[in-house]
């Protein structure tokens, strides 16, 4: 795929009860100083090995081989201990530096995790590794390595990581303090409704048309494409503010392999191995507490995202109106303070959040 297809492409999926649309704007996190250590306890990290910057290579075992994933931490905090699952599928933990912006000065320990095939970790280049059911178990076998538990793992996961999130707390839940599922349908088959009869029809007819055409003969590799997506819908349902460098160096490092085999190459639904994927009936089963947020202009339909949050038992939605795909770029404000405030509410006990 040319540069901007590898910068962009991947975006099309990177892919309870109490419910709470977040829509207040400038707002700084509030501070938590009960949940927060101090700052020399938060950068101390663990004495008892050498200084790596936080990086741990953990092995994993698969059904092929055993590999390694790279992970590494940010803060220490016992109580709370955040993994960041990216989208993509197959972008790296990159995109996700912003947090760095907004965590740490609330105490929470965050853990960037590239999965395998993505980034700094192992690449097997077998495309029967790319399976829903084996990152699940490898997001578990990462837990155990990092020796996260039920008192102080949350997981986020963004776009195709709030797919591997949600399969992996309804298979979990049990190792779990907090769930974030951020920008991301429950439903593969309704987010393709979605794309098709809600955001096709706010392009222009003739752009629209053209692209159809091109997708029509799988003609994808055609500059074309992509110089009619990027204006017309990237930068309206993607990321509406110019695309942050860490967004672009996780996107350039895309495994395309990856990408194609899950969702599919065509930027208007999935059609890959996930296209079937549906867990709606499924969501009254998680227990424990789920933060579902989206936004306004995302390729995600943010009525989808407050359902979600209905559906759980536990449930807060967190609707960002500026936001797209990536709010926490577009709309970094509303995402991180409700993040943020989600999160420390969690840790002294609420189960409902009001945002």
């Amino acid at each position: 795929m040319n540069s901007l297809r590898q910068l962009l492409g991947a975006g099309a999926l990177l892919i309870g009860l109490g419910t709470a649309a977040c829509t207040s704007q400038g707002k700084e996190p509030e501070t938590a100083a009960a949940a927060a250590p101090t700052s020399t306890a938060y950068f101390a990290g663990d004495t008892a090995r050498v200084k790596t910057g936080g990086v741990q290579v953990i092995p994993i075992t698969t059904p092929k081989s055993k590999f390694n994933v790279w992970t590494k931490r940010f803060g220490n905090n016992p109580r709370i201990k955040l993994l960041l699952l990216n989208g993509g599928p197959g972008a790296t933990h990159e995109y996700f530096e912003c947090m760095e912006s907004f965590l740490p000065q609330e105490g929470i320990e965050f853990i960037y995790y590239d999965q395998l095939g993505c980034g700094n970790s192992d690449n097997p280049k077998d495309t029967a590794m790319w399976s829903l059911p084996r990152y699940v178990e490898e997001v578990e076998q990462v837990r155990q390595a990092l020796k996260l538990d039920k008192d102080n793992f949350y997981l986020l996961g963004h776009s195709w990581g709030g797919i591997l999130a949600a399969e992996y707390a309804l298979k979990y839940q049990q190792h779990l303090k907090g769930l974030i599922i951020s920008n991301m349908m429950m439903s593969i088959p309704a987010y393709n409704k979605y794309a098709d009869e809600v955001l096709a029809p706010q392009l222009k007819p003739e752009v629209l048309r053209e692209i159809r055409q091109i997708e029509a003969k799988k003609d994808f590799q055609n500059p074309r494409y992509m110089e009619l997506l990027e204006p017309n819908f990237y930068a309206q349902h993607l990321c509406r503010v110019p695309l942050p460098e860490p967004a672009a160096r996780a996107l350039a490092k895309t495994n395309q392999s990856l990408y194609v085999t899950m969702q599919g190459p065509s930027e208007f639904g999935a059609s890959g191995k996930l296209v079937n994927w549906n867990r709606v009936a499924d969501l009254p089963k998680l227990a424990v507490p789920v933060l579902s947020i989206g936004g306004k202009h995302d390729t995600m339909d943010p009525e989808h995202m407050r359902m979600v949050a209905d559906k759980v038992q536990h449930g807060t939605a967190l609707i960002c109106p500026n936001g797209s795909h990536m709010s926490f770029y577009d709309d970094q404000q509303t995402y991180m303070h409700g993040l943020t405030k989600w999160i420390l509410s969690v840790d002294k006990g609420e189960k409902e959040v009001a945002l």
